[in-house]
């Protein structure tokens, strides 16, 4: 795959919060290349805070024009790659790791209840278990905390270019290598189906 302009995939990962000094989320994320398939890749650790998402994620869109996003988070209950089929805008009562809680508890003042992703995430599930080195299954409960609002906020700029990975701890089971390896199979799957759409799409025209 040749690109005579480079563009651009965005990928974060979380910092520490709560129990999860060392977020797993962010390991994975940080050993990521700095590009794949010739497209270049943007990462970035993101504080576990709801002002901090709601104001520089819709600005990463703006600024970089990504043709992929990826938000990746942890979750103490994954026990595989667990694939986020959908996100909600309601229900965001907990506190953040700076100890503030949402003033609304809506992840937006505008957009649907729920916002699922384009992405075929069937097809995403099903490459990762076919390699035979990792698990992952799909989910559609992101949690209602930061992870599903992250998810909420990039969906509503554009739902056929996001997705949303929870990954295990560390070492439960996996390393941070094999899961920054899983989501280079993920990440390669969803560019596939979103090159493959835009060339479908100058067809058309």
């Amino acid at each position: 795959m040749s690109n005579t302009t480079k563009e651009n995939i965005i990928v974060t990962g979380f910092g520490p919060f709560d129990k999860h000094l060392v977020n797993a989320s962010w390991e994975s994320v940080k050993l990521l290349p700095d590009e794949i398939e010739g497209i270049n890749l943007i990462k970035q650790e993101i504080p576990v805070e709801y002002q901090h998402v709601q104001t520089n994620i819709p600005k990463l869109w703006e600024q970089h024009r990504p043709l992929l996003v990826v938000h990746v988070g942890v979750s103490s209950e994954a026990k595989k790659i667990t694939v986020e089929k959908c996100a909600y805008k309601n229900g965001y009562i907990k506190c953040d790791s700076a100890g503030l809680i949402h003033p609304t508890g809506e992840a937006s003042l505008d957009g649907k209840n729920c916002i699922l992703t384009e992405i075929d995430v069937d097809r995403i599930c099903n490459r990762l278990n076919g390699t035979g080195k990792i698990e992952a299954c799909l989910s559609e409960d992101a949690g209602r905390y930061l992870c599903e609002f992250i998810y909420y906020t990039s969906l509503n700029v554009d739902s056929s270019r996001t997705l949303f990975i929870h990954v295990p701890p560390l070492n439960e089971p996996y390393t941070a290598k094999e899961l920054s390896e899983g989501l280079i199979e993920i990440i390669k799957c969803a560019l596939e189906q979103i090159l493959s759409n835009k060339e479908q799409c100058i067809c058309v025209l």
